[in-house]
């Protein structure tokens, strides 16, 4: 399976085959494996003649693991085109989808906006008798309208999965919270938040960071304060994801101070920094024109190891562009081509970006 994740299908049908050749008989397991590895690497049609070859071996019939890991694949390449296949082949052969096959296609629908399908899927899950929807297929469900901003559709799904029983967990509210945030609706986040506290769900930093990102968005730097304070209160620690929205707030809103002091505050924790924080912070100076701080920043992402990437670069040309820095930003423009036609030049990309700085 690992090898299948790093696109090496060769080196794992060898090492299924020495493991036949030393006597190991493959399982159903073990040959589930190798349909992921061609899957994963979007092999589909050594996937699929895996799985016929299952079928002729005694004891290795494929099962509902199988196709469900198979399913995946699909899902995960696009190829929503083989799905049909698959449950046809599962119903010819008497295996049955299980609940976690159909929060496979459910899921799969729903990020994909194939919200017909995705209904459909769930039809024939709770039809079926024998799988039961449970919470996971309501985040599926909820987070797909959600995420398309069709609000109605989400609380009527919310409100259809209550009716069945299924009732909401901490991800619910972190879904819902994020949809609401999205289409500007901040009173129905406060109304979830009252609704948790009054059934005894503590919120975690995820939920935090939705609301800190739903408030800075829309510029309502007070009530983000409020919630930032909330949550260092509540004994829940900051990380990169909170930092960050915090400095894309104030620095929307032109409060450089602000920033200096959440700088100031992250220098001086033990938050794990990463690259989208840096690229955050490096463009709040660049917009603000303290080119200064703004280069310190990008030569502290070395001693934080944090690899720079293409926002870094675009971030720093935009920044010294505007500041008349013409010379500077296309010798970064340079070494971006450089780099593009030579990746193994990455390090040397890098290390003399730091050396022209300095200069």
């Amino acid at each position: 399976m690992m090898l299948g994740r790093c696109k090496q299908t060769w080196e794992a049908r060898l090492l299924f085959r020495s493991m036949k050749s030393e006597g190991l008989q493959p399982t159903v397991e073990v040959y589930t494996a190798l349909v992921s590895a061609y899957g994963e690497s979007g092999q589909f049609d050594k996937a699929f003649s895996t799985v016929d070859e299952m079928k002729t071996v005694s004891d290795c019939r494929p099962d509902v693991y199988t196709y469900s890991v198979l399913i995946q694949c699909c899902i995960k390449h696009y190829r929503f085109d083989l799905i049909g296949r698959i449950l046809a082949e599962m119903s010819y052969l008497g295996v049955e989808c299980n609940t976690i096959t159909f929060n496979i296609i459910i899921e799969g629908y729903g990020k994909a906006e194939m919200f017909e399908k995705m209904e459909n899927s769930l039809t024939d899950m709770v039809e079926s008798g024998s799988s039961i929807p449970d919470t996971s297929t309501l985040n599926s469900v909820i987070g797909a309208y959600g995420n398309s901003g069709q609000i109605e559709k989400m609380e009527k799904w919310y409100s259809e999965f209550q009716l069945m029983g299924i009732h909401p967990d901490i991800q619910t509210f972190n879904i819902l919270m994020t949809s609401y945030g999205k289409a500007g609706m901040h009173k129905k986040i406060k109304s979830i938040l009252k609704f948790m506290e009054e059934r005894f769900f503590t919120p975690t930093i995820v939920t935090y960071n939705i609301i800190i990102e739903a408030f800075g968005r829309v510029g309502d730097i007070e009530k983000m304060d409020e919630y930032f304070e909330t949550m260092k209160h509540q004994g829940v620690k900051p990380n990169a994801i909170t930092y960050c929205s915090l400095v894309r707030a104030y620095s929307k809103a032109g409060l450089m101070t602000k920033v200096d002091s959440i700088l100031r505050q992250v220098v001086n924790s033990d938050v794990v920094l990463d690259t989208p924080f840096f690229n955050c912070i490096i463009s709040a100076y660049g917009l603000a024109g303290d080119i200064e701080t703004m280069t310190e920043l990008f030569l502290a992402m070395e001693e934080r190891k944090c690899k720079p990437n293409n926002i870094t670069f675009e971030t720093l040309i935009r920044a010294f562009k505007a500041q008349g820095m013409t010379e500077v930003a296309q010798q970064f423009e340079n070494k971006i081509l450089a780099a593009k036609e030579n990746s193994g030049r990455r390090r040397y990309y890098v290390y003399s970006s730091r050396r022209m700085i300095e200069a």
